[in-house]
């Protein structure tokens, strides 16, 4: 349930931006019900029936929204100033059921407030990317309000008091990205005859660790639900080799640190990654049901085993997307010497990755790709989740181990990033390719 905070008024006045809602400065715009029929009959959002108040903004945001030139000069900057879109592992144990809160309230709103969110839509980083447009914009509004309704209350937040960093979290990033996937998913079903079998489109997310791409994945996985739609998730996490076959990597390549525990390439149970997405790929009709592979990291004081298959989700056809996210995605082996001027211990990294396309990437028809622009943030990023660990109370690594830890992948990023950006992940389709580059915040930014 949607947690409603009471600000004061000199709380809710220091925002600097607000749907002040509750401010009537247009009143006698909501007298017409004809507008409110209209607005009724245009809503075309999947499994959505908008509420009177809603379609009346929406109609009024169609008509009385021009087309906006936004200035974007500059080189690069940041859309958020604080990192406060943070999500509790016990918030993806479960989709929370319970009364949905409107964002608007029964009484009419001002139409100042929806022209101040449209205007903070079509002001983010990545419209351009998606090809979104203003015009689009304002033509889909009720959509991008029900969007965000609904990541409100997935994320347990305040609808009426959102914080800038909120509103662009899931204005210029989490929404934006939902409706590039909704158009490659249309795009991938348009590729078939009526009553063929559409098998689910895979859609890759390769981005660094601690960037948020699960979290991002965790709230397009919630969307897709919620307008209809069947999705599953994966992780390369999935597919780490059982303890047993983890201490067998370590046997064949001593001496190694890279592969001493679980993370780089030939640290993956490959055959298992085939067959499971290929029975994943099959899962078109009603009735279908399969168990998703998941990891458990904690299992042998943190080195890690496959859970046990008694805990794996499962997941019913037909499904319409697959959500495929890791750390590694796309990346392409080098020649030889490239990896060694990196590390040495890299060039059984990089033999092992050349069947990685057969086993992942292969599958995969759609990528997003998170870009950053120096591979250390990861270790200050996965400092921060291990010093936020222990002031909870939960165990959590040192700092030394946090330094240990990550200089195990720190190699494979040096090596194979720039490829990664400058081409693209391996065998993808640069017209369905959308890479979207982050500051240290994680935050979304114009890139030069």
């Amino acid at each position: 349930m949607a947690a409603f905070t009471m600000l004061t008024p000199w709380q809710a006045t220091s925002l600097h931006y607000n749907i002040n809602i509750c401010h009537y400065q247009n009143q006698n715009v909501y007298n017409s019900t004809k507008t409110i029929n209209k607005a009724k009959s245009s809503s075309s959002l999947l499994s959505y029936h908008p509420s009177p108040v809603f379609s009346s903004l929406s109609t009024l945001a169609k008509s009385n929204m021009p087309p906006t030139n936004f200035s974007t000069s500059g080189s690069k900057y940041s859309w958020l100033q604080d990192n406060s879109m943070h999500h509790d592992a016990s918030i993806a144990s479960g989709l929370r059921q319970g009364p949905i809160y409107s964002v608007f309230p029964s009484k009419p709103a001002a139409v100042s407030s929806v022209q101040d969110l449209y205007e903070f839509i079509c002001s983010g980083p990545l419209m351009d990317k998606v090809g979104l447009t203003p015009e689009k914009i304002a033509e889909s509004i009720d959509k991008w309000l029900f969007y965000g309704s609904k990541l409100c209350r997935l994320f347990q937040l305040n609808e009426l008091y959102l914080t800038i960093p909120q509103k662009a979290r899931f204005y210029h990033y989490y929404i934006p990205v939902f409706v590039w996937c909704e158009e490659q998913i249309l795009q991938h079903m348009s590729k078939f005859k009526d009553g063929e079998e559409i098998p689910p489109l895979v859609i890759g997310f390769s981005a660094p660790q601690g960037c948020g791409k699960t979290t991002l994945v965790f709230a397009l996985d919630y969307l897709f639900r919620i307008t209809g739609r069947k999705s599953a998730t994966l992780s390369i996490d999935d597919f780490y080799l059982t303890a047993e076959g983890q201490a067998k990597l370590r046997e064949e390549n001593p001496g190694n640190a890279l592969l001493e525990l679980r993370g780089n390439a030939g640290s993956h149970d490959l055959p298992f990654s085939v067959e499971t997405l290929t029975a994943l790929s099959s899962l078109t009709k009603e009735g279908m049901r399969m168990n998703l592979p998941r990891y458990d990291k904690s299992a042998y004081s943190g080195r890690g085993d496959r859970a046990d298959p008694s805990v794996w989700p499962e997941v019913e056809g037909p499904l319409t997307v697959v959500l495929f996210e890791g750390w590694m995605l796309g990346f392409k082996p080098l020649p030889t010497d490239n990896v060694k001027d990196v590390d040495p211990q890299l060039e059984m990294v990089n033999k092992n990755l050349e069947a990685y396309y057969d086993a992942w990437d292969k599958f995969i028809k759609a990528w997003i790709v998170i870009k950053i622009q120096d591979p250390s943030c990861v270790y200050q990023w996965r400092l921060q989740a291990e010093i936020a660990m222990r002031e909870a109370g939960k165990p959590g690594m040192s700092d030394e181990e946090v330094k240990d830890f990550v200089s195990r992948y720190l190699p494979a990023y040096k090596a194979y990033l720039p490829t990664l950006y400058s081409e693209g992940p391996n065998g993808s389709d640069p017209k369905r390719l959308l890479l979207i580059e982050i500051d240290e915040g994680r935050n979304p930014i114009l890139a030069d």
